[in-house]
């Protein structure tokens, strides 16, 4: 278990997020496919397979670096809206790590929180409209609340708030995005963009434990 990430750990980190967001594919093409046009597990692995190569291949001497590496790659790899979002999350998530060497708690948080109000600003998007913002949301306030105990603390509460807020998606009817046009029936099923934060959450709560 570590309380801190310097940039090496920080670069594993965000490895080990691609590999796991990579290997399930299948499972965010197949939520996708119940509310959206099923593209969205290929478009995340493109941007995730760039993260990595780009991780793997370029400099990155500081973790404020490696998340922006990560970003840049997304938002130029996998394409559409989610390209754009969860290249946002990343690149402006990463300014919470500016001048600091290492990430605990507070960072992370920060990190949270600065990605979560770049995503709403740059989607006109908030909480409610079953969107990837109904599991970062909970899940930056949960890491937030969490601070004083920790960085494994600070990532676990924000992984378990983030799939709160998958399952609460189910409930919601979508408002934006693709599955707009569904009106109701997109009731019952949870939101890809959600699922696909808890799965970022997860991997980095994994790593965290173990590192």
């Amino acid at each position: 278990m570590t309380e801190t990430l310097n940039a090496g750990s920080s670069r594993a980190m965000l490895e080990a997020v691609s590999r796991f967001v990579i290997e399930r594919t299948d499972m965010l093409t197949d939520a996708d496919l119940a509310i959206g046009d099923g593209d969205h597990g290929i478009g995340m692995r493109r941007g995730f397979e760039a993260a990595l190569s780009a991780l793997e291949t370029q400099s990155v001497d500081t973790p404020e670096s490696a998340f922006k590496v990560v970003g840049t790659a997304i938002l130029s790899n996998t394409g559409g809206a989610a390209g754009a979002v969860f290249g946002t999350l990343f690149r402006a998530g990463s300014k919470a790590f500016a001048g600091k060497d290492a990430i605990d708690g507070d960072g992370f948080a920060a990190f949270l929180e600065s990605g979560l109000e770049a995503v709403i600003k740059r989607g006109g998007v908030t909480e409610g409209q079953k969107t990837m913002i109904d599991a970062i949301g909970p899940a930056a306030r949960a890491a937030r609340g969490n601070v004083g105990k920790g960085l494994s603390a600070v990532v676990a509460s924000a992984a378990e708030a983030s799939l709160s807020g998958v399952e609460a998606t189910r409930d919601m009817i979508a408002t934006t995005g693709k599955a707009r046009s569904l009106g109701e029936r997109s009731l019952g099923h949870p939101d890809p963009g959600a699922i696909s934060i808890s799965l970022i959450l997860k991997a980095m709560q994994e790593f965290t434990a173990t590192a």
